[in-house]
């Protein structure tokens, strides 16, 4: 469902005010709030496919009714983050989860709602009711070669897919590994995935890339086939050109270090992309900044600084997705407060006075660069986030207007109580 453009100016106007009062108070303190805002208009953040519905653990998953049951039912979900905030105008898909059964149909859908294709993601942690060979020992680095080669055609299907309606790269997360030691040989998965990995290279599109993701631990948690970010710029430099660096933030070891992993990245040209979410302990994949913001901000310091250095556009040059699981939350709700999570982030990192940092680093003056980050980190940006919203005509306060209008109301009306999503 979709607002409609007076529903969205009552509240605009309602709260415009105040908006006004926020705005000029930040012009007075912050420098280039026009360029500012211009890149927040520019800046978009795709939503997965999967992550419409409600999550889950081991344990157990709690609808909040209402789930899009369908593709287009989750485009539409989308399309209505999409109208509230102007910054979700991306989609990613899952297959086999997503398969589009009428493709003209979709991408006309995907043409009224705004919305683009964003990267194309592959499941070969799974069997499927149909496959023919099981991945529970593995599949890219499976000792068995007709299982490599399954796993490799999915991956192929799935670039065909994304070719049909207009995406432009693959992302490739396995969940190969061994749970006990000696029970793979670390050389032979190595070798093994990186042959299965290059059969897809070989097939992709010239104006396509390929984002090799990687994960600490989980499922297997002994050894895992591309377990941190060395292990898969490996892979992406034996690859080729079109062959990235994918970055969940919650694929790390506790504590890890994540802006020194992007800066680097970046310096080598390898950094593809980010799956955003938050955690406390592991891959939680919690609420965009909801643990750990000035993490956050760092990172994101690094992203402006070393995307600036070397010329990047901020808001095309890498991928940007959020990959979160609502256990508890309103998925809507969840993925309304995850963007706002990165454009704050994002906007606070654009305050860094570059050459004062520079010149306390020359100097060695620990005391001004902490000074200098935190004062950007500290101010606050929200009039700036909301006035790009503003001139998108999109929503001041998006949450407000999802709850007021009872949207998740409606949709539990329009498609039932006990409605569950496919995917996470």
């Amino acid at each position: 469902m979709l607002l409609t453009k007076q529903q969205l100016d009552k509240h605009n106007e309602a709260a415009l005010k105040k908006h006004e009062l926020r705005l000029n108070y930040a012009k007075e303190n912050i420098e280039n709030t026009e360029v500012i805002i211009e890149k927040l208009m520019a800046f978009q953040i795709a939503i997965p496919s999967w992550a419409l519905g409600t999550g889950g653990t081991r344990f157990g998953r709690f609808s909040g009714g209402g789930e899009p049951g369908t593709l287009e039912e989750k485009m539409e979900d989308i399309g209505l983050l999409h109208q509230l905030n102007r910054s979700s105008g991306a989609i990613s898909l899952h297959i086999p989860w997503d398969i589009p059964k009428n493709v003209a149909a979709i991408k006309q859908l995907a043409a009224d709602l705004d919305l683009r294709f964003d990267a194309m993601n592959s499941n070969t942690f799974q069997d499927q009711a149909d496959q023919k060979l099981s991945y529970k020992f593995g599949s890219m680095q499976n000792m068995d070669k007709a299982v490599r080669q399954q796993a490799v055609d999915h991956n192929i299907e799935v670039i065909n897919y994304g070719q049909q309606l207009g995406s432009d790269s693959l992302t490739v997360w396995l969940a190969d590994g061994s749970c006990f030691p000696g029970q793979s040989n670390f050389r032979k998965s190595f070798n093994n995935t990186l042959e299965s990995l290059q059969a897809v290279y070989e097939v992709l599109p010239e104006n396509w890339k390929m984002f090799v993701e990687y994960k600490a631990f989980e499922p297997n948690f002994y050894s895992i086939a591309v377990a941190d970010w060395g292990q898969s710029f490996l892979y992406a430099s034996k690859l080729g050109e079109k062959a990235f660096t994918l970055v969940d933030l919650g694929h790390h070891l506790p504590n890890a270090n994540i802006e020194q992993i992007v800066a680097l990245l970046l310096n080598e040209k390898k950094l593809g992309g980010f799956h955003f979410n938050d955690s406390k302990y592991g891959d939680d994949d919690l609420t965009v900044g909801s643990m750990k913001p000035y993490q956050l901000f760092l990172i994101f310091k690094e992203l402006v600084e070393g995307m600036d250095a070397r010329g990047m556009n901020h808001a095309k040059d890498l991928g940007w997705m959020i990959d979160a699981s609502h256990n508890v939350k309103d998925p809507l709700e969840d993925l309304l407060q995850s963007v706002e999570a990165i454009k704050l982030a994002y906007t606070q990192a654009l305050l860094v006075d570059a050459k004062a940092l520079e010149e306390a680093q020359q100097n060695n003056d620990v005391v001004t660069a902490q000074e200098i980050l935190q004062n950007a980190f500290r101010t606050d940006v929200r009039p700036l986030a909301a006035e790009a919203r503003l001139r998108m005509e999109a929503a001041l306060q998006p949450l407000d207007v999802f709850r007021k209008e009872n949207i998740r109301g409606e949709l539990i009306k329009a498609r039932g109580e006990k409605t569950m999503a496919t995917g996470l």
